[in-house]
């Protein structure tokens, strides 16, 4: 949700600029600061983000997306095996000029990652794995070299050539995992471009997700769980695979919820009932609401404003009236995707945490500038979980 002062909306951010009466309650009632999420050395990606915000060292345990993506799809991963997040994506005329294939369906992409499995898999060194809209999945079997292949993010490439950002190798050990990456994007194009799906796509004025673009690359991680971290028993609630994947190796209970697609239409009100049917069981749940993201990489200030107030009203509204006892309750982004940007960056982020036991700093609005005058002041990744669970004096 975080973001930069929008010429369109007043110099205001999406969060100033929204309608948001249960943030601004909790605010209000509870105590605010800003949180940096992202370590220096990492790029400011939600993996690194989210396992800052629940309490993980994320320069020792993020290993890559590919890896907790591929774990809550129960894509099985030897120690030596890489897994990529493969997106499908838009190229016309050399250029990157959609990182989501126009949202393709899953139903359209189940069909490509099938066609691509056919012609492109290898027996025990390359495979596909179908996961949603345009998230699917690449694993490299039985790689032993240490230095992993970085790939630049899709959503940070929208209008590059193609040839500028395929994968270079940095040493003569990954020269021929790079062949293959680059291979594999460039020979995807030729199963992709006149496949029946993206010609129908065409024909309905839609782009044609017809050629892939790996990322995010990465071995399994090993992490201790929530539970011996904190001795809390916790749940997770998303429609993002990242997430879900953090809860998996977190040992956190993934709840699945119907009608959850990680965009503006997503279930805000199916989300809230699991929570507070997950709450009747467990210690702690973590909802998250790709949506603002999605809407920050769009560069869509007003859908931005949308799903905040829609986040706000039939999410978080919801959840409250539904609580049956005394809770704690935070509200937070895990970083900024400024509409400006239309990526993430890795600036602090605004958040604010409701308690009986926490008293009120005086600030009286959730949002970026707000937060500065907040009583925690500016605070680091892992110490959030540690205010939120109660477990260290506040400074």
């Amino acid at each position: 949700m975080a973001d930069y002062p929008v010429p369109e909306l007043g110099n205001k951010t999406p969060l100033q600029a929204a309608n948001k009466p249960n943030m601004d309650m909790i605010a209000a009632k509870g105590r605010n600061g800003l949180l940096r999420t992202v370590p220096e050395g990492l790029n400011p990606g939600s993996g690194p983000a989210i396992l800052s915000v629940l309490g993980y060292d994320a320069a020792r345990f993020y290993t890559g997306r590919g890896p907790f993506e591929a774990a809550a799809r129960n894509i099985p991963l030897d120690k030596n095996d890489v897994a990529y997040r493969c997106n499908l994506i838009t190229e016309k005329d050399g250029i990157l000029t959609d990182y989501s294939a126009d949202h393709i369906t899953s139903s359209e992409a189940a069909e490509l990652i099938n066609a691509l499995k056919t012609k492109l898999e290898k027996p025990s060194e390359v495979e596909f794995f179908a996961g949603l809209s345009y998230r699917h999945f690449l694993i490299i079997r039985n790689y032993l070299p240490k230095e992993i292949i970085e790939c630049t993010p899709p959503h940070d490439a929208r209008g590059e050539e193609i040839v500028k950002i395929l994968p270079r190798a940095d040493s003569e050990e990954t020269k021929s995992t790079v062949e293959l990456l680059k291979g594999l994007i460039l020979e995807s194009k030729k199963v992709l471009e006149r496949h029946p799906v993206n010609v129908a796509r065409r024909k309905a004025g839609r782009e044609p997700g017809n050629m892939i673009w790996p990322w995010g690359g990465g071995r399994t991680p090993v992490m201790p769980t929530y539970e011996e971290r904190y001795g809390v028993d916790a749940a997770v609630i998303s429609a993002v695979d990242l997430v879900k994947g953090i809860g998996v190796y977190a040992g956190m209970k993934v709840i699945d919820v119907p009608g959850a697609t990680g965009l503006y239409d997503t279930n805000y009100e199916g989300k809230a009932d699991a929570a507070l049917e997950a709450l009747e069981e467990c210690d702690m749940v973590f909802v998250h609401v790709e949506a603002p993201d999605e809407a920050g990489h769009s560069r869509d200030y007003r859908l931005k404003v949308k799903t905040i107030e829609d986040l706000d009203k039939r999410l978080l509204g919801h959840l409250l009236d539904g609580l049956k006892e005394d809770c704690a309750v935070a509200v937070l982004p895990d970083h900024p995707t400024p509409i400006k940007v239309g990526t993430h960056t890795r600036d602090p982020v605004p958040f604010a945490i409701y308690s009986q036991s926490i008293e009120a700093d005086g600030v009286r609005q959730f949002d970026e500038m707000s937060a500065k005058k907040g009583g925690f002041g500016l605070i680091e990744g892992e110490e959030f979980m540690l205010r939120f669970l109660g477990k260290t004096s506040e400074k």
